[in-house]
């Protein structure tokens, strides 16, 4: 089978826009639906949905507001939590299912955690993929990821309108081959430092960055080609709004409830992620009733790719355990 199958694209209409899904497996059953990160598409959950099939399990990927062959609206607080959430839900309603399984990597693991929060009804459980749970923070995120990395950590120099979008369409193959190294790839260490730790200056860094200098890649030819194709259809203005929602998204939580109860959760981590480090977990158990956490041993921040038999063999048995049947 080729590397980049994938189910045929399905199209609802949810939450004022059109949500591109890929769906596998009988309906019947809690679905378990698959929410990707930054930068990628429906296409980083390949692996998974063939696990899933292969299980007999009822699994959708989606590509994310702004992604893929998903509606770009044009408003960048079209991107905020709300959105992002309501988005799940309109696609659970098209369904006609009352619950789902929400899985999320990266940007995707943000929303799932919200999920619980926002639309606890919406819930039958939660797995973070890199991506821990967090209570809001005492202070807008924005203005502590400046003082503490300064302005040119990636996140920070999002929130810069045109700029950072026209600096990663410029040549959107070494965007993406920039982003999708294996391992330490994305290591702290390689970046401008502030106040003694990394920036994440992935801006400044991208224009160094030389391609074929790097023995790094995690994806073959054939899979970098899917995204590329992508988000040259695409551009990433519509991802990176999801980013210049911090502040706003931090302003409308508050609020919200900062426990998640009753609802099983998985927590896995990479154990050579340096955005989303393991030790950004700990303390989740305070906070949620119902916790597992599991380390993937070996993998960088691109798991479900760069691992994809052990994140399978990790939530098939978690979700054996939790959701037989």
């Amino acid at each position: 089978m080729s590397a980049v199958q994938m189910p045929p694209a399905q199209k609802a209409a949810v939450n004022g826009i059109e949500l591109a899904y890929y769906e596998v497996g009988p309906r019947r059953g809690v679905p378990v639906v698959l929410c990707h990160g930054f930068p990628e598409t429906a296409f980083s959950w390949r692996h998974q949905l063939k696990a899933l099939e292969a299980a007999g399990r009822w699994a959708i990927a989606i590509d994310g507001r702004g992604y893929g062959l998903t509606s770009r609206p044009p408003r960048v607080e079209d991107y905020d939590m709300e959105h992002l959430t309501g988005d799940l839900v309109g696609l659970l309603d098209h369904l006609g299912v009352e619950k789902a399984i929400f899985v999320g990597h990266d940007w995707g693991g943000f929303v799932v955690w919200q999920m619980p929060l926002m639309h606890p009804d919406r819930c039958a459980g939660i797995v973070g993929l890199n991506t821990p749970f967090q209570v809001r923070l005492g202070m807008d995120p924005i203005a502590l990821f400046r003082k503490v990395y300064g302005d040119e950590m990636y996140i920070v120099w999002f929130q810069t309108p045109e700029e950072p979008d026209a600096l990663l369409a410029q040549d959107v193959e070494k965007t993406m081959r920039f982003f999708m190294r294996a391992g330490e790839g994305l290591k702290p260490e390689s970046q401008p430092q502030t106040q003694g730790r990394s920036s994440f200056a992935f801006g400044e860094t991208l224009k160094r960055y030389d391609p074929k200098a790097d023995q790094r890649q995690l994806l073959s030819d054939e899979e970098l080609a899917v995204f590329v194709e992508a988000f040259r259809r695409t551009g990433f203005t519509g991802p990176i709004n999801w980013y210049r929602n911090f502040t706003r998204n931090w302003q409308r939580s508050e609020g919200l409830p900062q426990r998640i109860d009753h609802i099983p959760c998985l927590m896995i981590t990479a154990e050579h992620d340096p955005v989303l480090r393991p030790s950004m977990a700990d303390g989740m158990g305070e906070h949620i009733s119902d916790l597992e956490t599991v380390m993937i041993e070996g993998s960088g921040h691109w798991t479900q790719q760069e691992k994809p038999d052990e994140v399978n063999r990790v939530i098939l048995g978690w979700l054996g355990r939790r959701f037989p049947g």
